[in-house]
């Protein structure tokens, strides 16, 4: 029953990724049906002359525009100094027809015309069309409060606080065709028209801009009945979506209607219609990605739905966007009246001196400098709509930004930590850095506090995005009681979104009882958790889906692979389906999955290295080493492929190569266990002593995996350790762990040295162990009889 052998392990496959993906809007399917039903704002102007005028310049009517030499004069400065981007310089000619961006480089001069300027606000963005139908967003764009021009690729680059570096991409990557990223938010009733086989777009659409009928629906039917009603008479039903709440529709679908556009978000349907719940056709980025701060505050380009649900005040009223914006996005509270917003609710902190302990002649006159502080990413400025204080203390922690030291740029966020402590006697920031603490801990892959998440996100007044972090943070954490925890909150939990989430960690732990919860959760709602528990459930057999949900389930998988094909022309739509063609044993399909994705996106690794996994699983090792070998070639420094290559070379017997990317990979990650324990396999024999550090490394690192508490044992046994193995041994034997081979090696050892009451006792307390397998206790009776010589 004792492993007699340490092995080299298997091939490591990586796991769904849920992608924020924010400029999305709903597409019509068919542009016969929108043409049909969609008239253009020019058709509303007649009866909402009033309406129109208001709608037309603000930035949603101009959220895009044609390029124009007029628009140039009016909007514009002359781009004098070129800018290098890459191998290439870059400028912007605009004082002729037509406009372009002019690239000199190592191939000589290419002129890229200028179709359309996107924003306006903070910036303009310019497109041009490059082969098979892409409109590319080009390099250098328009600085509208300096009017300066800048390179548009390193304005995103992130500054993370953990010191990891971030890099830009080059202007002709996917994340700058407009066809794939920016479109929904920049004009309206688009149809994509995007054929998979060439990689071409047709892409069409109704008019640039966001247009009445984005927020209203489609008017045809409209006009219609108020022409047949006459004029001075409405029809009672007017065949038009006005979505507020005094047309009762729910704070959550007032919401809806804008974060379709303002939220970091990935599509699960290309059919939201104006009323929809969000979560019935999309997914929210939380905290569980690096562009937030582990308190939530911004840092890369986030947008504004999830940092809203963070606002205490949505938390507890019915308060939505409309109440501060009008339908055009403008703000209603403006000059004298800046903090009617808040009054209505927070009237004993109407005296801002008193509130905020800075006088009027400060400056400091508005709830919103406080509450709402501008931060900036992209020379774009972006209010925080958490609506939270300002807290120091996280600034201190995190490196996150706070109003305090935004306005006070001469100080340090101790002086600031050290004003508000002083002056509130309340610790109003420790709720926070609590769990921020926690969110903070997960990412590191730091768990010694993980009874307090799963407390946190448990508790009836948790906040839903925290908890929701940390649900998608414990992926990385395999740990039985986040499984029956997540059970509990699969069922209970009031939130589609951590319900969703609580299903795609749950399928970490299969067992009856969580497939029998996530087969019923194929039932819900909500369309994101119906589809995140049909992926969890992807690797059982149909034959073990209770009957009673066996139609919900196939149902839910239908619309699962209708939700990965949202988006198609997506790199991680493909790499998702490859993950689930491979759950189910499909290896040929996800390979063409995967390499679908790699088509579209060259640089990322992920479908590289799964996709040997899926060539290993067919059994041609060649091709995934070759696909490893690629991974590795565009990114030299990546973990995963290093690992899964040296993996590869060990199964096949190249002992050599498979030493030296394990060490590799050690060196571009110290807490990966998994190469510290092959490499230990690995030298066991000649270098016995570098084998030992080697496997007490990989305990270091994931004291809870038995295998790798189990090698080193044994290495340290025929090392003639055995005090040492003993006393490693003892307490996992004493934690009732469910593996035998723990129990095996330390009782053998017990037994090797004429302890035999040792020895029995290790047999007992394995024999009782109610975490192992029946047949498996009955043995290591048979071996307590066989020492008390029955």
């Amino acid at each position: 029953m004792c492993c007699k052998t340490v092995s080299i392990a298997g091939l490591v496959l990586f796991s769904v990724v849920i992608v924020g993906i924010s400029q999305f809007r709903s597409l019509a399917s068919n542009p016969q049906q929108t043409s049909k039903e969609y008239v253009g704002s020019s058709q509303c102007r007649s009866c909402h002359e009033k309406f129109y005028q208001l709608w037309a310049p603000s930035y949603h009517g101009q959220a895009m525009r044609p390029y124009t030499k007029t628009f140039a004069q009016e909007n514009l400065v002359d781009h004098e100094e070129s800018i290098e981007v890459g191998s290439n310089n870059y400028r912007a000619v605009i004082d002729g027809e037509p406009g372009h961006v002019l690239e000199v480089g190592p191939q000589g001069e290419k002129k890229y015309p200028i179709l359309h300027a996107m924003g306006g606000k903070d910036v303009f963005y310019f497109l041009t069309e490059l082969e098979r139908g892409f409109l590319q967003v080009l390099p250098v764009a328009f600085d509208v409060q300096d009017q300066q021009w800048f390179d548009t690729a390193a304005s995103a680059v992130r500054h993370f606080s953990s010191g990891d570096e971030d890099e830009p991409l080059d202007w002709k990557n996917r994340a700058y065709t407009f066809n794939t990223s920016c479109y929904g938010c920049h004009v309206s009733q688009l149809v994509k028209n995007y054929d998979p086989q060439t990689d071409t777009y047709n892409t069409q659409w109704q008019e640039p801009g966001i247009n009445c009928e984005t927020c209203h629906g489609p008017a045809a039917e409209h006009i219609r009945v108020c022409e047949q009603a006459g004029q001075g008479d409405a029809p009672e039903d007017l065949k038009l979506v006005t979505v507020t709440q005094s047309r009762g529709y729910s704070a959550h679908q007032v919401n809806a209607s804008c974060s379709t556009c303002h939220a970091k978000a990935g599509p699960i349907t290309a059919e939201f219609m104006p009323g929809d719940a969000f979560f019935k056709h999309y997914d929210l980025t939380t905290l569980e990605h690096p562009d937030y701060y582990p308190d939530g505050r911004d840092l890369g380009e986030n947008y504004t739905y999830t940092s809203w649900l963070m606002n205490s005040c949505v938390e507890s009223s019915d308060l939505d966007c409309m109440y501060c914006h009008t339908s055009s996005g403008r703000y209603r509270f403006e000059g004298s009246q800046a903090n009617d917003a808040c009054i209505e609710c927070h009237e004993e902190k109407a005296d801002i001196a008193k509130h905020s302990r800075h006088a009027t002649e400060t400056g400091v006159t508005e709830c919103v400098q406080c509450h709402m502080p501008k931060t900036e990413f992209g020379r774009m400025a972006r209010s925080d709509h958490s609506f939270r204080p300002p807290m120091p203390s996280a600034t201190l922690r995190y490196k996150s930004p706070n109003a305090c030291n935004i306005c006070h740029t001469d100080k340090d966020a101790s002086w600031a930590d050290d004003k508000v402590r002083r002056w509130h006697d309340d610790d109003y920031q420790e709720a926070t850095l609590q769990v921020a603490d926690l969110v903070a801990q997960a990412r590191q892959d730091e768990w010694e506090n993980l009874p307090q998440m799963l407390d946190y996100i448990q508790q009836k007044d948790r906040n839903v995005v925290f908890a929701n972090s940390l649900i998608r943070l414990m992926r990385q954490k395999s740990d039985p009681t986040i499984g029956s925890d997540l059970c509990h909150i699969i069922v209970h939990d009031k939130s589609p979104l951590i319900r969703a989430s609580a299903a795609d960690a749950l399928g970490g732990y299969l067992d009856n009882e969580s497939i029998s919860l996530l087969a019923e959760a194929t039932t819900d709602e909500y369309l994101l958790v119906r589809i995140r528990a049909a992926a969890a459930l992807s690797p059982v057999p149909v034959d073990q889906i209770p009957p009673a949900y066996k139609a919900a389930f196939q149902k839910a998988t239908d619309e699962y692979l209708k939700a990965m094909m949202a988006r198609p022309d997506n790199a991680f739509s493909h790499y998702n389906l490859g993950n689930f063609f491979m759950d189910k044993n499909k290896p040929g399909k996800a390979i063409n999955r995967f390499e679908f994705a790699m088509k579209l996106d060259h640089d990322l690794i992920l479908p590289y290295v799964n996709a040997s996994i899926a060539y290993n699983t067919l059994g041609q090792n060649d091709n995934a080493i070759e696909t490893l070998k690629k991974a590795i070639e565009i990114d030299p420094e990546n973990v995963a492929a290093h690992l899964n290559l040296a993996l590869l070379y060990g199964e096949t017997g190249n002992y050599s190569l498979a030493e030296q990317h394990f060490r590799r990979t050690y060196e571009l990650d110290a807490d990966s266990a998994a190469a510290a324990y092959n490499l230990s396999v690995l030298l066991a024999e000649k270098q016995p002593l570098e084998a030992i550090d080697w496997a007490r490394k990989a305990v270091e690192s994931a004291p809870d995996n038995t295998r790798y508490v189990f090698a080193l044992a044994y290495f340290l046994q025929q090392n003639h350790k055995t005090e040492e193995a003993i006393v490693l041994l003892e307490p996992y034997a004493n934690a009732q762990i469910a593996d035998p081979n723990i129990y095996m090696l330390l009782a053998s050892i017990y037994e090797g040295r004429g302890d035999l009451q040792a020895a029995i006792r290790t047999y007992k307390a394995a024999s009782e162990n109610e975490q192992l397998p029946q047949q498996i206790r009955t043995r290591f009776r048979m071996h307590v009889q066989r020492l008390n010589g029955w």
